[in-house]
């Protein structure tokens, strides 16, 4: 069974940073390309990063490329994103998101950027 756990969600001052971690067990990690999703308040869900499986190719949406990271460690089973220089327009619900294997959502953890 697939399952994915986010955490290090948290409330940050802006110019913060965070690392959120996404765990992944069920399949075979390796072998898949995993991304990161948002979801702020009245929004639709927007995608922010993708890695593929080897971690050769990243993608970030323009919003936030420049100032977050997505890697891997496939020998964890996890996935990061790294976010930098957070602003209040950051803060939503972020989620990871297997690509592959019919996709699955983790639960997601609250990024809160707020002075």
């Amino acid at each position: 069974q697939v399952q994915l756990v986010e955490s290090g969600g948290d409330l940050v001052q802006p110019g913060g940073s965070l690392r959120l971690s996404c765990a992944a067990s069920g399949f075979t990690f390796s072998t898949y390309a995993m991304s990161w999703y948002r979801q702020a308040p009245g929004k639709e869900r927007e995608l922010v990063a993708t890695i593929s499986a080897t971690s050769r190719i990243t993608n970030y949406a323009d919003s936030v490329e420049g100032r977050f990271a997505i890697s891997r460690d496939n020998f964890k089973n996890t996935v990061y994103l790294q976010m930098n220089s957070l602003k209040p327009e950051d803060t939503a619900v972020y989620y990871c998101y297997l690509r592959g294997f019919g996709g699955s959502w983790g639960q997601g953890t609250q990024v809160t950027v707020s002075s």
